[in-house]
């Protein structure tokens, strides 16, 4: 017979895993049907190549363990069901390093046609220069991962879409694809009628140095969401290194709060080639802050973006979502309940 040290252990033992959380399930999706070209399409050389000269390059990132990994295979979804030529999309995903197996098996489960390549990011090369922002989920080193797509990405590719994982395409994304940058290294939806004081600390504009990083410019604010990037050009003339430089100087004087996107106007803003605002209908996630509901902007829509706190999916899980997360909600292809919480 058992002794009762014995028992006591084992009746111990089974209070303690009664106690823990219940491990986390597998996040499952849907298989999204198979997307055809149509007849216009022009024809792929070489299909099975990312250089193939009818190739549109679309670059994402994919984290296995955050909700956003919800929002980015509905984005893909959204992009795929509204190409002409869908099977000339090739996606670029970066994930981070010790995920790439997981990420691999969803999206072939999930779009087995589909063409892409996975890149493994290593936080590490990012971290050290990361400072602290008004919300924890822009401190994430993968979102960071945009300043080096020129490096992630197989030289071949000198043009890429940057798409962030809270976006919806209701347009072909082939007419992004095909703007003129004109000699630009980024093209992006400007608002030159936003407050460009606010993206910045006092510090910053009171610094005889800092303050005059815009002289000459005239800088707008675009969000980094939504980039057609000329990778060639930004691998010539060092734009990563560029943005490291003011991350450093973040850590040192803090002059902005707001994540990644403060480098880019600090580097590139004045200097951006304007693309329509129908590209980027930003901020339906309202405030970083609060989350709040918001109302489309005035004019045509090509792209819906979820950019600030609130994100659709976890409003509609919440059953408190806004009126325009309806529009999100029939390219959700996740098969259970959410299981995860922004923050």
């Amino acid at each position: 017979m058992p002794s009762s040290n014995h028992l006591i252990t084992t009746v111990l033992l089974l209070l303690l895993l009664l106690l823990l959380p219940p491990p986390p399930t597998t996040a499952k999706f849907r298989e999204a049907p198979a997307f055809i070209n149509g007849k216009t399409c022009p024809i792929s050389k070489y299909p099975k190549y990312p250089s193939d000269p009818s190739t549109i390059h679309i670059a994402m990132t994919l984290d296995y363990s955050s909700p956003y990994l919800r929002g980015s295979i509905a984005g893909i979804l959204s992009i795929l069901q509204h190409s002409t030529c869908p099977e000339n999309i090739f996606f670029h995903f970066i994930t981070i390093q010790g995920r790439v197996n997981k990420i691999n098996t969803t999206i072939l489960s999930t779009f087995p046609y589909l063409r892409y390549t996975l890149y493994a990011f290593r936080p590490a090369s990012v971290t050290p220069l990361i400072s602290s922002s008004i919300r924890r989920a822009l401190d994430e080193p993968l979102n960071y991962a945009r300043i080096h797509l020129a490096n992630l990405l197989t030289p071949s590719v000198n043009r890429v879409i940057y798409l962030d994982s809270d976006i919806i395409v209701v347009d072909d994304i082939v007419k992004l694809w095909r703007i003129e940058l004109n000699g630009r290294v980024l093209g992006a939806p400007e608002y030159c009628h936003a407050n460009f004081t606010h993206y910045f600390t006092r510090t910053f504009w009171y610094h005889p140095n800092f303050s005059k990083t815009f002289e000459n410019r005239r800088p707008c604010y675009f969000n980094t969401g939504v980039m057609v990037i000329d990778l060639q050009k930004w691998r010539n003339d060092g734009y990563t290194q560029k943005l490291e430089h003011w991350m450093r100087v973040q850590k040192r004087y803090r002059i902005y709060e707001l994540g990644s996107l403060p480098p880019f106007l600090l580097v590139f803003a004045g200097n951006v080639k304007q693309v329509e605002h129908r590209w980027n209908q930003h901020g339906l996630g309202g405030d970083n802050l609060e989350g709040q509901c918001r109302d489309l902007h005035p004019g045509p829509v090509s792209l819906l973006h979820w950019s600030g706190k609130g994100k659709p999916w976890l409003r509609l899980d919440s059953k408190k979502p806004c009126p325009l997360d309806s529009l999100w909600a029939p390219y959700d292809l996740y098969q259970h309940e959410s299981l995860f919480s922004d923050s």
